[in-house]
């Protein structure tokens, strides 16, 4: 018991100490949070199979990052009763800016050893990473976050611009109300209610935006549906602090043993990594519910991690265990596209352990030489060798100058547009005349049953149908085809909705959609529905040889398809998803999805997708139709 009280007025003059501003304390086993993140990030990037919720470790990271940012400044407003907004945003450029730039002169060059897919409109993509606006750049884009051709390399610093965007509105707001403050308690008061008020409507734009929406990425991608994660850090920051730890936090402390805060830490994160397992990206639920899930439980590993530190003032904290959460950010940064690059020349294992190799070592670049000496401190190795910043940054200079004139250069020379992109472009142009003529055949020609209805084709199809497009026309040269990019089955329906309230729609219908899923089962029963009377239903299936989950995304969907083909006998299958992995010629340099690297390929892959519709199409005739 006299131990006990003695460690109690310890933590106690420790507490005072630091909320006074005479120590700096690193707060122990946060690093176990920052690791949670960045490891289900990794398995879902690298594996994704094994890990389809992943994508929710950046959530993770929003959390932390609200609680520890908020926490701080709650700390600076306690020791001089004002906010520094100029010097916060000071501290956020130099944290988050030399690494993201440093990352962007090493990587680049490197694309030049992969596909010019992955090249075209680079410059583009580099001033969105730098602007931070990648997030919002993706979404004018229309791009899926999960189906693109050739990912964006730097995709992932979507998630740096909602933090830029967070730290400057919070900055601000925290400052203003500093301003109203007198007290450490009215101030706290005030930061809780905004985070709640915050956290509140912003979760809702998300979970409601979500419900009517035909591309889930938008609500993934925007700061004002994807930033509530950050409010839940800064409001558990009022409870938990750094140095303001709050009274009830005291009394936990003083109820919970060290085993039942262990406990708590492990099943905060086990929560973590039953959401990454059960989650899906393009799951309604993942939007109502799932972010707030993960968001939660982030936190609470957060207030066990802050409560273990108090509880285990004599034990420290492993040095892999602070390397790697130290290094974390610049892993982040370095992985994505390092891994892209490695993918396209090995196996995915052997990719993904290069990746890791060098993503560590870039990022310990980063964090111990770099970021000190950018600091005007001397960089430490090994916390034995003490380097010359000045010397450091001018050595640093020199040697990225290559780095920086072969970025110019690729920005300044790589195509706008892919040849992938521009083959889409074409058959996208070619398609809106074929329609063009195709609706005044409708118009002008008899109807040709006791349903009403006219004889031909109506297709509508996604990225997969436009590559093929040229193909598909030859085969049905008096088919209606309606192809694009980044449609999902939701959207599929309401085209479906529009032909028949416009009366266009001919007595065949094909419908090849799936490789984007949202909508789903759903979505593809509602088509059934729809169908009216008197036309005939021709599903090709979709194919993503990404993802090798039998019961998720475009394989879920291609067996309930096969089921209606059973259930109903006025539907066709055409299995391109059989055909796909039938012929494993035509994927060899490509994302699995859409066929052909190279005009070989691309000609094959055309002809036999083509080949296989006109002959569903041709089974189809000698059947049915709804009655």
């Amino acid at each position: 018991m006299a131990r006990e009280g003695s460690l109690h007025k310890t933590t106690l003059c420790m507490k005072e100490l630091l909320s006074k501003g005479f120590i700096k304390v690193r707060i122990k086993w946060f690093s176990l949070v920052r690791i949670t993140g960045l490891v289900l990030v990794l398995i879902y990037h690298f594996f994704k199979d094994a890990l389809p919720g992943g994508f929710i470790g950046v959530d993770v990271f929003f959390t932390f990052s609200g609680y520890l940012i908020t926490a701080l400044l709650i700390d600076e407003f306690a020791r001089f009763r004002s906010i520094d907004v100029i010097g916060f945003l000071r501290r956020r450029f130099y944290r988050i800016v030399p690494p993201l730039v440093f990352m962007v002169l090493v990587c680049t060059p490197f694309l030049l050893l992969v596909r010019t897919e992955f090249i075209a409109g680079i410059k583009y993509q580099i001033a969105a990473a730098l602007g931070f606006v990648t997030n919002y750049f993706e979404i004018v884009l229309g791009n899926s976050y999960e189906n693109q051709f050739a990912p964006h390399v730097y995709l992932h610093t979507w998630s740096l611009a909602v933090e830029m965007h967070f730290y400057v509105l919070w900055g601000l707001c925290a400052w203003l109300l500093a301003c109203m403050s007198k007290t450490i308690r009215s101030y706290k008061v005030k930061i809780a209610g905004a985070s709640l008020v915050l956290l509140v409507a912003t979760y809702l734009a998300m979970a409601t935006g979500a419900q009517n929406s035909t591309n889930l990425s938008i609500q993934y991608f925007s700061t004002q549906t994807h930033v509530f994660p950050f409010f839940i850090g800064a409001l558990l920051s009022c409870v938990a602090g750094i140095a303001q730890t709050g009274e009830l936090f005291d009394q936990l402390e003083q109820k919970l043993s060290t085993q039942l805060t262990l406990v708590g830490l492990v099943a905060s994160c086990g929560v973590l990594v039953f959401l990454s397992v059960f989650m899906h990206f393009e799951d309604l639920f993942t939007y109502t519910f799932g972010f707030l899930f993960a968001s939660l439980a982030a936190a609470a590993m957060i207030f066990f991690a802050r409560m273990l530190h108090q509880k285990t003032e004599g034990i420290n904290e492993p040095g892999i265990v602070s390397f790697v959460a130290d290094t974390s950010y610049g892993v982040y940064l370095f992985h994505w596209p390092l891994y892209i690059i490695f993918a396209e020349k090995v196996d995915p294992v052997l990719a993904a352990l290069l990746t890791l190799v060098l993503s560590f070592v870039f990022a310990s670049c980063s964090f111990y030489v770099l970021e000190p000496a950018l600091a005007g401190k001397s960089p430490e190795i090994f916390s034995r060798i003490k380097l010359d910043g000045q010397k450091v940054l001018r050595g640093t200079g020199l040697a990225l100058i290559p780095f920086a004139a072969a970025v110019a250069f690729i920005a300044l020379t790589a195509p706008q547009l892919s040849d992938f992109q521009n083959d889409l472009l074409l058959n996208a142009s070619l398609q809106e005349q074929s329609t063009m003529t195709m609706t005044r055949k409708y118009a002008d020609t008899s109807q040709a049953s006791n349903y009403n209805v006219v004889e031909g084709v109506t297709y509508i199809g996604d990225s997969v149908s436009l590559r093929a497009r040229s193909y598909l026309q030859d085969a049905l040269p008096d088919a209606q085809i309606d192809a694009s990019v980044s449609r999902n089955v939701a959207m599929g329906v309401d085209l479906l909705q529009s032909a028949i309230d416009n009366n266009t729609l001919y007595q065949d219908v094909v419908v090849a959609l799936g490789t984007n899923p949202v909508g789903g089962s759903d979505a593809v029963d509602k088509i059934v529905d729809m169908l009216p009377r008197g036309h005939r239903l021709i599903f090709v299936t979709p194919y993503d040889g990404r993802n090798s989950d039998p019961n998720a995304g475009a394989n879920a969907i291609r067996a309930h398809e096969l089921e209606l083909a059973q259930q109903y006998d006025f539907i066709t299958i055409a299995d391109w998803a059989q055909v796909a992995q039938d012929n494993p010629d035509i994927w060899a340099g490509t994302d699995y999805v859409h066929f052909g690297s190279d005009s070989d390929s691309i000609n094959r892959g055309g002809t036999l997708y083509a080949q296989m519709v006109k002959d569903a199409v041709e089974k189809a005739n000698q059947g049915h139709v709804k009655p």
